[in-house]
């Protein structure tokens, strides 16, 4: 949808999920094929390739597994754009892909497509800095064959979470869920809703009486532990009591959540109708106000059961973040010349905005100079080094 407003034209698109192919079908041409993705697979001749790989392998709202077939579909990707040689491709990914399996992740992305010519960006970002509703953070990378394309700028200063809003604070601060949610009616009892989506589900008994003890900002922890979730009471005390290791422990749990309305809300993930709840109503957030939150305009209708939009709304790029992303690139690529096949290289590597760095983080960006500094021939070691 992004790329589409930015007037490209989609000419291709892959996955293997029955209900997300039923819902691309019914927003978009009918230029969709069900196919498992491999380095094979017959594509179209393409200015660009846009992808992400699943990213449950990586996801550090769930149990980390590192022998995750999905995870092998970075280097799938990888290789996939390496040998159709679009003139870009821009690559999306969970912020956890940058430490996942020692950082062997990162390398599968980088070494084909350096060797094939690209210069690339690669850096985590908030989508708050970019306009959206949420916190957000991901991983992009975006390269072009034998030129530089230009990373987007930050368009808004993000708050409301920790060190946010220590940078771009020279921007406007970027929109509220209450601005995000500004116009929808009283949602419906029952589905589908008006607009598609937009109907509440009656809480348990018990999950009203969390409900209605949360305040805005307060989670489970805030609860009398009576009223946990088993599943939150198992999860909160595995981190620290049964020796998980430490890749299988997963975020810190916090099972229920009342938003603020004056900030932007936390990242919306396939849980969030089951966790988020409503900042001045007693209930969870509605599908279509998840959409919302992700930017998609009411029109877009989502195909398939409960379960399957949620996921589908959660494992989203939100629309106005792949604008941004794709306006850039187009105004890149009219002012660049044909394409070449110098040799390739990282022209920057922003891991973390933040001052301080986790031990497997540091190790990463250790790794990434001691392989690419040689490509990165212009930029002074201590520059890099604060780019970190």
């Amino acid at each position: 949808m992004g790329f589409q407003e930015a007037n490209f034209k989609c000419v291709c698109a892959i996955d293997n999920n029955a209900s997300a192919i039923l819902t691309y079908q019914n927003n978009f041409q009918d230029h969709i094929g069900q196919s498992d993705i491999t380095e094979n697979v017959p594509l179209p001749v393409a200015d660009v390739i846009i992808g992400g790989p699943p990213c449950q392998g990586f996801s550090s709202a769930g149990m980390r597994r590192t022998d995750d077939k999905r995870n092998s579909l970075v280097r799938v990707f990888s290789e996939l754009v390496a040998r159709q040689k679009p003139s870009a491709f821009v690559f999306e990914n969970v912020e956890g892909f940058l430490t996942s399996s020692n950082g062997d992740r990162v390398f599968d992305l980088l070494d084909p497509l350096i060797e094939s010519g690209y210069h690339i960006h690669l850096r985590k970002i908030n989508a708050a800095n970019y306009g959206i509703p949420q916190h957000r953070k991901r991983v992009l990378a975006i390269g072009g064959l034998g030129w530089d394309p230009v990373f987007p700028e930050p368009t808004h200063m993000a708050f409301g979470a920790p060190g946010a809003a220590k940078a771009h604070r020279h921007l406007p601060p970027c929109p509220t869920l209450a601005h995000a949610l500004d116009g929808l009616p009283t949602p419906a009892e029952r589905p589908p809703g008006v607009p598609q989506g937009h109907y509440t589900r009656q809480p348990s008994e018990i999950d009203l009486k969390r409900i209605q003890l949360l305040q805005p900002g307060q989670t489970m922890k805030d609860l009398p532990d009576e009223l946990w979730h088993d599943s939150y009471r198992r999860r909160a005390y595995r981190r620290v009591m049964d020796g998980t290791p430490t890749e299988r422990r997963g975020g810190a749990p916090f099972g229920l959540r009342r938003l603020y309305s004056d900030q932007p809300s936390k990242a919306i993930t396939s849980g969030a109708i089951s966790e988020f709840i409503h900042p001045t109503e007693d209930r969870f957030l509605t599908l279509r106000e998840c959409a919302r939150i992700q930017t998609f305009p009411d029109s877009f209708v989502f195909i398939g059961n409960v379960a399957e939009c949620t996921i589908q709304i959660g494992n989203a790029v939100p629309p106005r973040l792949a604008e941004i992303v794709a306006s850039g690139l187009k105004e890149s690529l009219l002012s660049n010349p044909a394409c070449t096949y110098a040799q390739g290289k990282l022209l920057t590597f922003i891991p973390t905005v933040s001052s301080g760095k986790s031990p497997a983080l540091r190790a990463l960006c250790e790794r990434v100079e001691a392989r690419y500094l040689a490509e990165l021939h212009y930029i002074e070691k201590e520059q890099l080094t604060l780019w970190h």
